[in-house]
């Protein structure tokens, strides 16, 4: 059977994608986004879960994002129980982009308290994205779990994930501002202290935190200390 044009150009993409050059392998993810085809799909979503460049990842997921939404959501829905954290944190990323809310019952609570940074993050992400209508409140409950944890980085995109769902969190951050560990009052202030004036910045909206803490009496942590640093 002979090859035609545009299968010796599928081949030659395919084969690129593994390529050991993150250049080329760049070229062909563009290449397969530029040019869609069904043939792409697995592939695609088997290398966003172990391409080690940032850049090549974030152009694997777009190269997705031009395929049909009907070919990519299975394959992505079992990416996000994959074992391997990249694969998880990848799909969910991806599934973000593409914002079909079919892919909401996959976003499980377990996924937005992984015990991968990353994945938690994409998971967060991906939550405020295709929470559906209504079920805002219980989302906010969910991430609120969650506040405290991490570095400044991880703590920075919960918080953004909470504003960015609105007066909704107000309730669950109110609630976390009386937590046992300081860390999560913490949290919970300068959430608030970004839902309340977004343009602030989350550094300054922290040591507005402790400076409502120190002010009430709160205890401050060393931990604490150390997030806007």
């Amino acid at each position: 059977m002979t090859m035609t044009k545009q299968d010796t150009g599928a081949a030659r993409a395919l084969q690129g994608l593994e390529d050991s050059r993150s250049s080329v392998r760049l070229q062909a993810a563009l290449a397969v986004g530029t040019a869609p085809d069904p043939l792409f799909v697995d592939k695609l979503i088997e290398r966003c879960g172990v391409e080690p460049e940032f850049f090549v990842r974030d152009t694997l997921t777009w190269a997705l994002t031009r395929h049909p939404v009907s070919l990519t959501l299975p394959g992505l829905l079992l990416a996000v129980r994959s074992k391997h954290a990249q694969a998880r944190s990848q799909a969910l990323h991806t599934l973000s982009k593409i914002g079909d809310r079919r892919a909401w019952p996959a976003i499980t609570r377990a996924l937005m308290s992984d015990t991968d940074d990353e994945v938690a993050r994409s998971a967060w992400r991906a939550a405020v994205v295709l929470v559906p209508d209504g079920e805002e409140s219980a989302l906010a409950a969910v991430l609120a779990t969650q506040l405290g944890r991490g570095g400044q980085e991880t703590r920075l995109s919960l918080s953004q994930a909470l504003v960015a769902l609105g007066e909704v969190v107000v309730p669950a951050l109110e609630a976390a501002t009386t937590a046992s560990h300081s860390h999560v009052r913490t949290h919970a202030l300068a959430t608030r202290q970004l839902l309340r004036d977004p343009d602030a910045g989350f550094e300054a909206a922290v040591r507005e935190a402790k400076r409502v803490a120190a002010l009430t009496g709160a205890p401050m942590a060393d931990d604490e200390n150390r997030v806007d640093r």
